[in-house]
């Protein structure tokens, strides 16, 4: 028996070996074809636009600086456990998402060059997945024309020093996501004017480079070229914007949706945010702006802490930052998801005198005189509706008086990949120009207000609207409000 016992272990061990063996080479060959696959699995370059609308605005770069070379240096790694979102100016003309890297456009060869950090095989594994890195498939991929090792950039400095050749790069900080370039503006000021702090930016260091490796070269600033390509948005480009508008109207929506009395702002915020991110946004365009009763009366409040109470209204500010394009649509709703009578009038003088605004909107007119034609109509409005709030029409009066005494020639602001955009290249409104009307309506008293926004894009016979799909009236605001959110338990999806 011992020996017939020895013989059956002998085989379950035999068998055990195999089966492990054929496992683990199982296991080795879905790696190797794992390994074989990871640029199919993740693209190396951007999905956003194709090369050749990158390529296109690198030519109307080159058809603007003449003779000279655009030299634009991408953002750095992040400092932390961050995903990288690449500066706005080296993104618009490259596509490219790598840190440090550095783009070369020579106006009078046409032709550009990219110089990238070399692979580094550890951070592929460990952090990001397959990157760009020099060599002819980064060409290929970006479809610019040369894409060299970074350590040979200060080679091709060398050879415009020799000739002297006269260099554009951008002058301001780099704006990266949530911000607009005001933003870093101002915070560069006030560090280099900090007594304690001095420091210039990384910008004014990289010009201090270029002038020191080529001192015959004259300088300019390439961001007022770059502002103004970006000012009228290509159809790619507003095929984004539209999509962005649709993902923060969405997203609004579903606010509408889930609010109720005791709920917290930043519950609010929250049920946004699962939307951006549901559809694709790398994150937030800007911080978000949920104030309720009398933190409406701030423009850009946001500490979003405090509750719903019953009786509020809820003025929801919040858009995503998608494929680097942002959105930014507002939007006013009951707590409790019903109006009552004196906000009905509050909200309805508003929305019949923003909508006066809107709809005087025209293509090849210059924004002072949409908003002289736009008075006028506001006038209209005034003298037809039936007040009962004296308060309420004192806010209305001033609102309409702001108008009447602007000398400002702006609608709003302009939107992009900055929810503060670059200005417009025109002094009138053209086909492709992008931004959002936003007047605020405040009763001085009582420290509450009201604030719509919309996105409106010029086309060659007037204006859209992209955000509205966006519920506006208050029979659908209290429509939408009676549907379930996503607190609620027995919402089916």
């Amino acid at each position: 028996m011992d020996s017939i016992a020895a013989c059956c272990l002998t085989r379950s061990k035999h068998q055990y070996i195999l089966a492990a063996t054929h496992a683990l080479m199982k296991q080795l060959l879905l790696l190797a074809i794992l390994l074989a696959l990871p640029l199919a699995a993740q693209p190396v370059f951007t999905d956003s636009f194709p090369p050749e609308e990158f390529a296109a605005r690198r030519a109307r770069v080159m058809a603007r600086i003449g003779d000279a070379v655009a030299i634009i240096q991408g953002t750095t790694e992040r400092p932390g456990e961050q995903p990288l979102r690449q500066a706005n100016q080296f993104y618009y003309v490259s596509g490219v998402v790598e840190p440090r890297a550095i783009l070369l456009i020579d106006g009078k060869s046409k032709r550009s060059t990219l110089f990238l950090n070399p692979r580094n095989e550890r951070r592929e594994t460990m952090m990001f997945g397959p990157g760009l890195f020099p060599g002819d498939e980064a060409a290929k991929a970006t479809g610019i024309e040369s894409v060299l090792a970074r350590d040979q950039f200060a080679t091709a400095v060398a050879a415009l020093a020799k000739e002297g050749r006269a260099i554009f790069t951008p002058h301001r900080p780099e704006v990266l996501g949530c911000a607009s370039s005001s933003d870093p503006a101002t915070l560069a000021r006030n560090t280099k004017a900090d007594p304690w702090d001095g420091r210039g930016t990384r910008e004014e260091a990289f010009l201090e480079h270029l002038k020191q490796a080529s001192p015959q070269s004259q300088l300019s600033d390439l961001d007022p070229i770059l502002d103004e390509l970006r000012g009228t948005k290509s159809p790619r480009e507003i095929a984004v914007l539209r999509e962005a508008t649709r993902i923060t109207g969405l997203g609004i929506i579903e606010a509408m949706r889930d609010a109720r009395p005791g709920m917290k702002e930043y519950e609010l915020q929250a049920d946004a945010e699962y939307v951006f991110k549901k559809n694709g946004a790398y994150g937030p365009a800007y911080f978000a702006l949920i104030a309720t009763g009398e933190n409406t009366w701030y423009s850009h409040y946001h500490k979003n802490t405090r509750a719903l109470d019953d009786g509020d209204l809820v003025q929801f500010d919040y858009a995503p930052d998608y494929r680097y394009y942002s959105s930014d649509v507002t939007r006013v709703f009951p707590a409790n998801g019903k109006f009552t009578p004196r906000q009905r009038e509050f909200y309805t003088i508003y929305l019949k005198l923003y909508q006066a605004l809107m709809t005087s909107i025209q293509v090849h007119q210059k924004p002072s005189e949409i908003i002289q034609r736009a008075v006028v109509k506001m006038d209209a409005v005034m003298a037809a509706f039936a007040f009962t709030d004296d308060k309420i029409k004192q806010a209305a009066t001033q609102f309409v008086e702001r108008y009447r005494n602007s000398r400002s020639n702006s609608l709003g602001h302009n939107v992009g990949m900055e929810v503060h955009d670059v200005r417009n290249p025109t002094q009138t409104l053209e086909p492709g120009q992008l931004f959002t009307i936003e007047p605020a309506m405040q009763i001085t008293g009582e420290h509450v207000g009201i604030r719509l926004e919309d996105m409106i894009l010029i086309t060659e016979t007037g204006y859209e609207n992209l955000s509205a799909f966006v519920p506006v009236e208050i029979a659908d605001i209290e429509k939408m409000m009676t549907r379930h959110g996503l607190s609620d338990a027995q919402v089916k999806r």
